[in-house]
């Protein structure tokens, strides 16, 4: 006699709520998927970038993400090197998420990462620390009006959502 289980079969109507459950459940785990975040920053803005990433793995928050940045330099002053490596971690993200800081106003680096990221065809939100608007945000930021939020739990899970939609 062969096994696997015993029991009626199924009705009609009882295979079709439980293809309606299945098609439910997938849509709700496709809903509360993970992005793939690309966090750009300045090296000076380290501890607060950990913070972040600290959020990101707490299961009572909303931001919820696979963070590809670099979590150390790359060791090399060849930039056309650093940049192959950079693009690449860029290109396995929907989103690369900015922090704002006086420090990546200038920053040579910030600046080229959104470009690329753009440049990419993947989305960038850009985040701030406090209550207030920065006043000066990095340039490639308010030339491609990426949108701006403050570091807030629901808002940038929000905005980080909305632009992976659009990669």
């Amino acid at each position: 006699m062969g096994g696997g289980g015993g029991g009626r079969g199924l009705t009609p109507s009882e295979l079709q709520q439980l293809e309606q459950k299945a098609k439910q459940s997938l849509k709700t785990s496709e809903d509360t998927g993970k992005c793939n975040v690309f966090i750009s920053f300045a090296s000076e803005d380290l501890s607060d970038v950990n913070m972040l990433r600290a959020q990101a793995k707490n299961d009572n928050s909303d931001i919820e993400f696979n963070d590809w940045s670099l979590k150390k330099p790359f060791d090399s002053k060849d930039a056309e090197y650093v940049k192959r490596g950079i693009r690449e971690r860029i290109r396995q993200c929907s989103v690369t998420v900015v922090y704002v800081s006086d420090k990546t106003v200038d920053s040579k680096w910030v600046d080229w990462e959104i470009r690329e990221t753009i440049a990419l065809g993947k989305g960038v939100v850009a985040m701030y620390k406090g209550d207030r608007s920065p006043t000066r945000l990095p340039k490639a930021v308010a030339d491609n009006k990426v949108p701006v939020v403050p570091w807030n739990q629901r808002e940038l899970a929000e905005a980080i959502k909305t632009q992976a939609q659009k990669a």
